[in-house]
């Protein structure tokens, strides 16, 4: 059995919320690049460039890429002959981004009520997704989420009936209605099956995937690609200005789900994709 200890928990998430709010991965970077390279719209160039300016300066200067710095999610792969030590699992976790809020001067934006709206001060407590994987390892990756793009998000109960085209109509008439206000071009994840409740991770889940990589599903892997195309073709734009670079990816998660049912989901995630990972 290997042994982790909180304080290197806490380290871990500390430097990873510091990083994912200030800078972007290389294939967001190569994204919104090729959208710019392609993009006809000449007000969408001048956004995209815009974008890519701020991005670099936000780098560069070790700033927030957004002043919406996020409710911190973390997906958590525990390998199963790991066993952290020297306190309370979830307390590290949150000690972590309470520490990286405050020293990185990020927003906080987390209230401690849904209704009474008292700010926590530290933008803590995390939600925290724990799989639990084979092997000796400590899998920690740190998504800040804002929320105007998560505000753009759903979860629909469609009848088995509607099969896939009642999904791809649904996901399209979304980003149509309220892509605009999620600052595009977009990362869409998309959930299909399991339950109610875990058809909202699945969406979630798929925004951690590095842009460019396909369902390893030949038949999800086509639909990413064919409502991709059909999602840039709706016109939108970079931040709903107008053009073709409405999307930079379509990404599909899945999981069995009941005879009687087809949860679908969308979690629609900005032009700043911000997500870190490490192993420990």
């Amino acid at each position: 059995m290997r042994e982790i200890t909180s304080e290197e928990v806490t380290q871990a998430v500390e430097n990873l919320c510091i990083s994912s709010n200030c800078t972007l991965n290389e294939d967001v970077w190569k994204a919104l690049r090729e959208k710019l390279k392609n993009e006809e719209s000449l007000v969408g160039k001048e956004v995209l460039e815009e974008i890519l300016e701020n991005d670099r300066m936000a780098e560069e200067e070790k700033l927030p890429l957004c002043q919406d710095t996020g409710f911190t999610t973390i997906f958590v792969e525990m390998g199963q002959e790991v066993r952290v030590t020297e306190g309370d699992f979830y307390e590290a976790i949150n000690k972590g981004v309470g520490n990286g809020y405050r020293k990185g001067y990020l927003r906080k934006s987390v209230v401690k009520d849904p209704l009474r709206r008292k700010n926590t001060g530290d933008n803590t407590p995390a939600w925290v997704h724990i799989d639990i994987v084979p092997g000796n390892k400590l899998k920690i990756s740190v998504m800040p989420k804002g929320a105007g793009s998560e505000n753009m998000s759903t979860v629909k109960m469609l009848s088995p009936t509607e099969g896939v085209q009642g999904v791809k109509k649904f996901v399209l008439d979304w980003v149509k209605e309220r892509g605009a206000n999620a600052c595009p071009p977009l990362v869409v994840g998309v959930g299909i099956g399991g339950t109610f409740e875990g058809v909202a991770k699945l969406a979630k889940k798929a925004l951690l995937r590095p842009i460019g990589s396909k369902n390893p599903e030949p038949f999800y892997a086509e639909m990413e690609e064919e409502l991709l195309k059909e999602i840039n073709n709706l016109g939108l734009g970079p931040q709903g200005l107008g053009g073709s670079s409405t999307a930079l990816a379509v990404h599909i998660e899945t999981y069995p789900c009941h005879i009687a049912s087809l949860p679908l989901a969308i979690n629609l995630q900005c032009h700043a994709v911000r997500h870190a990972t490490i192993i420990l």
